[in-house]
């Protein structure tokens, strides 16, 4: 019995352990902003869905470039997921709205995403990286 305890306890732990790595909080767009673009380069696309501003738009947009990174070469994956951000710049257009600027180690090619405040929480708003639309 003693040990049955044990192993729900120490189960208990490791997946509240688990919980604290991957919450987020959602008041800073920043770091929704590098979690999303992180679990992007990762391939952890299922955790990279969860910044997404809910909308049928960028689910399809998001679709359409995860089927396109899962049909990269290994080594091309290999050097996405050890590849660091690095961020250019952060344009605050307003209370709501915040652009990133950013680039990889691995490609280095300039890139941007849009995140928008939501029920004081922000947002991914990929579309954005697609078309330039405020």
């Amino acid at each position: 019995m003693r040990k049955i305890i044990s192993l729900c306890f120490i189960t208990l732990v490791f997946l509240e352990a688990c919980n604290v790595n991957d919450t987020v909080k959602r008041d800073d767009p920043l770091e929704v902003g590098r979690e999303f673009i992180d679990a992007s380069l990762k391939g952890n696309y299922e955790r990279a869905k969860k910044f997404l501003l809910p909308d049928s738009l960028n689910m399809e947009y998001f679709n359409v470039q995860e089927s396109f990174n899962k049909r990269l070469r290994s080594q091309e994956k290999e050097g996405y997921k050890s590849a660091n951000i690095i961020i250019d710049s952060i344009q605050n257009v307003s209370d709501s709205v915040t652009i990133i600027n950013y680039s990889n180690t691995f490609k280095k090619t300039p890139d941007k995403i849009k995140l928008v405040r939501a029920n004081k929480e922000w947002f991914v708003d990929f579309k954005y990286t697609f078309s330039g639309n405020l």
